[in-house]
């Protein structure tokens, strides 16, 4: 069994700028929610069969009471956002699960979903469909892996070490030390990458740094990292049958038709 994980806030905004770049002569309303339904799709072609989404259904979370420069919702564009509320209620009637975080982010969404897949023996691989590098923290093996729809690579341990120079379970700790642009914190100043992951190979987990190799910054770093790690106990769902997709429900007929997409029911499998 192979489950497959996808961040659907991504997915979402890959299509929306990408039918942005193209010109595209298609002026749906909601144009980058088709899109998704389309990838969706596509996956359940090639043989998909056990698929959750996970979605940011607001920007904000907890981690904005810890940084005040955490990112935040402001500035997306109003027909992106409008879009939403109805990819959620979309992939539902679609038939597929969907967790739509609130205090959470879709990558806590992600990384406890693999969490608990990860205990089902019947389980033989995890992919979790995202460029992020926060999720890297989460492969383990080639058992769980990382996906990077925008150049096809598949990232195992392997990948994520000759990519970031540390394991996985160190990328809280290397983002923390050179930061994250897109989720607004600025790491550490004076650590790149290479000396982020030089450190790491050295002494472990910031926790283990001798005090004098961040001095002052060293509960920044630490900050940062708590920013950087994502949860795993969210209880998602109990059994990984319950992400077994099989087929639209009886409103994906009436939703297609509300997103100007009555082709997408010709496309999806019964």
């Amino acid at each position: 069994m192979v489950i497959h994980l996808i961040d659907g806030t991504y997915e979402l905004f890959r299509h929306f700028y990408g039918l942005q770049r193209r010109g595209s002569s298609e002026k749906r309303r909601f144009g980058a929610v088709v899109g998704v339904l389309n990838t969706v799709l596509r996956m359940i072609a090639d043989g998909a069969t056990h698929i959750g989404v996970a979605t940011d259904h607001v920007i904000e979370s907890f981690r904005n009471e810890l940084w005040g420069d955490y990112k935040t919702g402001d500035g997306i564009d109003r027909a992106l956002r409008a879009q939403f509320t109805p990819l959620e209620d979309s992939l539902r009637a679609m038939g597929v699960a969907v967790w739509a975080m609130i205090e959470l982010e879709a990558d806590d969404a992600l990384a406890s979903a693999a969490e608990i897949a990860s205990k089902d023996a019947r389980v033989e691989k995890i992919c979790i469909w995202t460029p992020d590098k926060d999720l890297s923290q989460c492969v383990r093996g080639d058992r769980i892996v990382q996906v990077d729809r925008r150049t096809n690579v598949v990232r195992d341990a392997a990948g994520v070490r000759a990519k970031f120079g540390v394991d996985p379970e160190l990328i809280p700790d290397y983002l923390a030390l050179v930061g994250d642009a897109s989720d607004g914190f600025p790491g550490i100043k004076g650590i790149g990458a290479k000396g982020a992951a030089a450190l790491l190979t050295r002494y472990g987990k910031i926790e283990r740094f001798p005090q004098n190799v961040l001095g002052e910054n060293r509960e920044r770093a630490l900050l940062f990292k708590k920013l950087a790690t994502l949860r795993t106990d969210t209880k998602l769902f109990a059994n990984v049958d319950e992400l077994e997709w099989r087929g639209p429900t009886s409103a994906f007929a009436g939703v297609c038709e509300q997103l100007g997409a009555p082709e997408l029911l010709d496309r999806t499998p019964v």
